[in-house]
């Protein structure tokens, strides 16, 4: 079977991540998390501050951010590690979730993450979500998604995920915070999230997860074969 790159974007909390990850392990493809890598570097930027609005700042400051992605050899998924240590954890806490958002903005650091992400996705075979991946990172994608759903629906997600994580969060505060970034995520100079003409939408507001996922991966079979008879016949 071809390989193609898939580029889902989204608002956050609408399932990107983890209908990703569904989607790559089903059709044996490389999960890449977009968001992950500007979790990480918001990390580094709580626990070392620097000046956002300064070039020089940030450019120092990104030197000394190393992301990978390592496999847990106890599940198989995968781990985010910033300069050798695995932050999984932290990353997915609600202090880097309050500013994410605002460190995901600045231009240096969108160029340092999307050359990044390039560079892994060039091989094709892979699942990328984020908020830009489908209109920078790769706009020539074989297949853009455009997920949502209602804000109340998300909030209850992610307040399950929090709590499974032991977080004490009110659903109120959750909604806040997911409104904040919607608002921003839209409204940011650069690299805004847009959804793409050729992206087909995909509202996950009363699907169950494995109808969404399956969605995807039809579309995706969809377009592989696509490519398949056109490479066939050129």
């Amino acid at each position: 079977m071809g390989k193609i790159v898939i580029a889902i974007d989204g608002q956050s909390g609408c399932g990107k991540s983890s209908t990703a990850k569904a989607v790559a392990k089903s059709l044996g493809y490389t999960y890449l998390d977009s968001g992950a890598m500007y979790r990480a570097v918001t990390y580094y930027y709580l626990q070392n501050p620097f000046d956002l609005g300064d070039a020089e700042s940030v450019s120092r400051a990104l030197e000394n951010v190393d992301i990978e992605f390592r496999l847990n050899p106890e599940d198989g998924s995968q781990l985010t590690f910033l300069n050798g240590e695995n932050v999984e954890a932290q990353i997915r806490q609600m202090e880097v979730s309050k500013s994410v958002s605002k460190v995901a903005a600045v231009k240096l650091i969108r160029e340092a993450m999307v050359a990044q992400q390039r560079k892994l996705g060039a091989a094709k075979g892979v699942v990328m979500d984020g908020r830009d991946i489908g209109s920078v990172v790769f706009p020539d994608a074989a297949l853009k998604v455009y997920m949502t759903a209602d804000l109340e629906t998300r909030a209850k997600r992610r307040l399950r995920e929090l709590s499974a994580d032991g977080g004490v969060y009110s659903l109120k505060e959750i909604q806040k915070n997911l409104a904040e970034r919607d608002k921003l995520d839209s409204s940011r100079e650069e690299s805004p999230l847009v959804k793409m003409e050729d992206a087909v939408e995909l509202d996950t507001s009363e699907l169950k997860f494995e109808d969404q996922v399956n969605f995807v991966i039809d579309l995706a079979r969809e377009r592989i074969e696509k490519e398949e008879t056109y490479a066939s016949k050129n």
